[in-house]
């Protein structure tokens, strides 16, 4: 097992789906999860992707579904399991970030990146005017700030920080990285929390701490396929921690130093996870549904340990088909 500065201050690392077992789920749980809409299989089939909001779905909708279902698989999966009144708005919330996401590697210069950044920062603004453009993702989001009156603020950041996120460089420490994640992922989380009519303290100490381990172990899942684009950006006070260079990534090494660099940055995540957890009992229980993802941190951050954090291993790629089962109990039970 890698040992490292983080591990000892934060204890050993235990992870896992928790308490999965402690009340007994329905008989027909998995049929119930197989009806679910857009799920691969023979119980989803006849189902189209615009049943997920209901029957009077539009056009913009089943893009926004559509478009995450294929980039954000969990996301969708998420989404799916909120409350019917609110799924719409939360498709449009995360087409949102999904769109935003993608422009950093979809564009070959800088120039054009930022001016895709200059559009959704008009964009919302003229969401807010009651002036959406004619992009099915600005109209579905413009729709959700009617229904929910969402803060222009939170969507600002999420925008904000997707532009400075545009240069090509490593997170000079972990504290960077964990900024960039509460400005993107805990922003996303507060919109959910709005979506939800949650407006509560605790909820938001947990959305951050949540938000914050999603950014982390988002950015040690996408290190494979950075790596391929020979660009790497673990954040380098931890690197220099342990004499692990961005080459060493590069390469695929496979040393015990650098295991120990993901170990660290793992720990961090789980750290979060323990954090949001503390607040359990006083977050309110409609609040639940929006740290569903915690499900996916748990499965990532179990899995890396049973490989003993080498970041490069196969399995770490692959989806889980138990996936959608997972979030339906974590949803049933009602925790996160």
């Amino acid at each position: 097992m890698a040992t490292s500065t983080l591990g000892s201050v934060c204890g050993p690392l235990r992870l896992g789906v928790p308490s999965l077992c402690r009340r007994r789920p329905p008989r027909d749980l998995w049929a119930r999860v197989r009806r679910l809409p857009g799920l691969p299989g023979p119980a989803g089939s006849g189902q189209s992707v615009a049943a997920a909001s209901g029957p009077g779905a539009s056009g913009t909708d089943q893009y926004c579904m559509e478009l995450l279902r294929k980039r954000d698989y969990e996301g969708y999966l998420c989404s799916l399991l909120l409350p019917a009144q609110s799924r719409s708005s939360a498709f449009a919330l995360r087409a949102f970030n999904v769109e935003l996401a993608q422009v950093k590697d979809s564009v070959s210069e800088k120039t054009i990146g930022l001016m895709r950044m200059q559009f959704w920062k008009k964009t919302v603004d003229d969401i807010y005017s009651d002036n959406p453009p004619h992009q099915p993702v600005a109209i579905e989001l413009w729709k959700a700030v009617k229904r929910h009156n969402l803060t222009k603020r939170w969507l600002m950041k999420i925008i904000d920080e997707r532009e400075k996120n545009l240069d090509d460089k490593a997170y000079r420490n972990i504290q960077e990285l964990e900024n960039y994640a509460e400005n993107t992922q805990s922003s996303l989380l507060y919109l959910t929390l709005e979506i939800l009519g949650i407006k509560d303290l605790h909820a938001d100490h947990a959305a951050s701490h949540i938000g914050k381990a999603q950014g982390i172990v988002t950015c040690l899942r996408a290190t494979p396929y950075h790596g391929t684009r020979r660009r790497v950006f673990l954040p380098m006070d931890i690197c220099m921690l342990h004499g692990v260079s961005q080459e060493d990534f590069l390469r695929k090494n496979q040393d015990k130093n650098v295991r120990d660099v993901i170990y660290d940055i793992a720990s961090q995540a789980h750290l979060h996870l323990k954090h949001a957890r503390t607040f359990h009992k006083s977050v309110p229980v409609k609040a639940f549904p929006a740290f569903l993802q915690t499900v996916t941190l748990e499965d990532y951050l179990k899995k890396i340990q049973q490989v003993d954090f080498d970041i490069f291993h196969p399995s770490l790629q692959q989806r889980s088909t138990l996936l959608p089962l997972s979030l339906y109990i974590q949803s049933w039970r009602k925790r996160y």
